[in-house]
Order: structure tokens, then sequence, then C-alpha cells
């Protein structure tokens, strides 16, 4: 499968390359806690990286052109049926491409591994699934299916209310939990009906979930991000990528702000990133993409650990 997708992407004049796993520079998400590394007595620690992409975009900023890595990632405190605190990600970025170009690679390259993999004549149960056209769904619609309500123009209190009723697990309050509210709905109520029928994308998250990604011009209210779902499961992450690095330091510090208010500490950011968007980042779309779970579902497998020679448990 790793042959392929390396295939995949010469054939379409991406470069390989390799970045740093350790360093002091770290993408900041409110959601996503790294490892933090002593180095012998300096008192500013390194830190394992959560995803390649603070280094890939200073490789994009240096004109390098389009470029793909697999790589390992690491996520502290990430251990259970889809998570590994160490994994395999595949993460690619297409210079010049909008978010809705690389719905089409996405589906391309899963197609592409998949017949591989049904080439070698491996009765796999997720061959049939992963070979099927994928569809795609707004976040909006998502939650329209789900509770016959969109969310994009819903109130905090009647987003509150929701979860009230629906939500199984109990959401701390606060001004600032409109977007927490909303995940939990989407990961309890929500992720589950997502591709089960076919591969899913969903698409157009709320402006407030942008994270690293632009603002949709034609709807302000979302941004240019999407998800790939494979029976229910989360496969990949994409963005029309921010080139902006003022807007980039705001949401930086507002993420620090949510880390705050969820109890754990600020993180320093991607100074080096910052100072290579600032020289001039291209216009481009990014695809982070879990190895280890698309081997999972292709093989019809409901636990990570199952695709992981070594998990965490044993490793």
């Amino acid at each position: 499968m790793l042959t392929a997708v390396r295939r995949f992407f010469a054939e379409r004049g991406y470069l390989e390359v390799e970045t740093p796993l350790m360093s002091r520079d770290i993408v900041v998400d409110a959601h996503l806690e790294p490892f933090a590394v002593s180095a012998t007595a300096e008192s500013l620690p390194f830190f394992l990286q959560t995803s390649p992409e603070a280094h890939m975009k200073r490789l994009l900023a240096a004109n390098c052109g389009s470029i793909f890595q697999i790589t390992r990632s690491f996520r502290n405190g990430e251990a259970g049926r889809l998570h590994n605190p160490e994994f395999t990600m595949l993460e690619w970025y297409g210079v010049g491409t909008s978010y809705i170009e690389q719905l089409v690679v996405v589906q391309d390259l899963v197609h592409t591994v998949t017949a591989i993999v049904a080439a070698d004549e491996l009765e796999l149960p997720g061959v049939d699934l992963l070979q099927k056209p994928f569809s795609q769904t707004t976040y909006d619609d998502a939650f329209r299916r789900t509770f016959d309500a969109g969310v994009l123009d819903l109130s905090d209190a009647d987003v509150a209310d929701l979860a009230s009723r629906h939500a199984t697990t109990a959401c701390c309050g606060g001004e600032s939990d409109r977007d927490d509210m909303l995940n939990l709905l989407l990961a309890e109520c929500v992720e589950p009906t997502l591709g089960v029928r076919t591969p899913e994308f969903l698409i157009d998250y709320p402006a407030s979930q942008a994270a690293l990604a632009q603002l949709n011009a034609s709807d302000p209210r979302t941004a240019c991000r999407f998800e790939l779902y494979a029976d229910g499961i989360e496969l990949c992450n994409g963005y029309q990528e921010l080139t902006d690095a003022d807007e980039l330091a705001r949401r930086d510090n507002h993420q620090n702000c949510l880390r705050f208010a969820h109890g754990a500490s600020a993180l320093p950011g991607a100074a080096r990133m910052l100072g290579a968007m600032k020289s001039g980042l291209p216009p481009c779309s990014g695809v982070a993409l879990g190895f280890d779970r698309l081997v999972m579902v292709l093989a019809g497998l409901d636990d990570i650990r199952h695709v992981i020679p070594f998990p965490v448990s044993r490793a």
C-alpha cells in the first residue's frame, strides 16, 4: 500500500520529503497535546510533532512545489480503539490546488491503493466500500440529516439545548464551549452515520473550526475544510491552506486561550512557520491522512491495534 502511495504522488509530480520529528516549534491546537522532550540543560523543550505541517509549509515557502510525506506523528494522551500515541501520517500539499480539487485527489488515492490490494486477491471486507464513488455532505446538512436542524445559524443556547437532549457525555459550560458541544454532537451522533454506504466527505466546517484553513468566500459562516469518513471512521482532514501570517498568529493566540480554558498549558507555536508564511506561502491545499486507519477500514477491523505491529501497549 505504501509503495502504491509513493507511485501515485510521483506520477502527479509531488516531491517526497522528510522533516524533523522533533522541534522547538509546534502547531497550536486546543485539542491536541504534544509530547515535550527535555534537551540537556536547556530550559526550552523540544516537541515531538503532532503532524509534519509546520516544516512542510516552510518547504512550500521555499518554493519546493507540491510535496508529500509518509512519517510518524505523536499525540499525547491519545490511545484507544482509533488512536495510538505514535502513528503513521500521510500528509501532502498541492500547490495551486483548491480544497475541492483535493477531494478528487483523495478519492483517486484511496481507489488506487484499494485496487492494489484487490489485485492481490486479498478478500478484505473493506475493499467493496472503499472502491465505491465517494459522496459529499456539508457539515450543516449532516447535522440536519441527524437532528432535522442545521446548526450554523443556531444560537449558542439552541446548540446547548441540542447537546443536552442528544449527547450522552456531559459538556462543560462556558461561553466559549459552542464548538465543544458541536464536537460532542458530531462524535456521538453524526459521525456514526457518515460513510456507511459509501465513503463520505464532510465539507465546509463552521468558521470557528477553521483551524489553519481559509474561510469560504462564498459563505463566510464556513471554512474551506473537509474530512473523509468511511464506516463512521474519520480517515483524513483537508484544508484550503491559510496564507495570512497575521491571521495565523491571531488563531494561535485563540487556540492557546481555549487550551487555558480547558486546563492545558499554552504552547509556543510555530514561529519559523510564521516567518516562512510572511516571506510568502504559495496558494495551496493540504491533506493529512491517518494511514493506520485506512488499513484498518480496508481490513474490516475495529481496533487500530490490530494493524500496528507494536502499539503502545506492547511497544
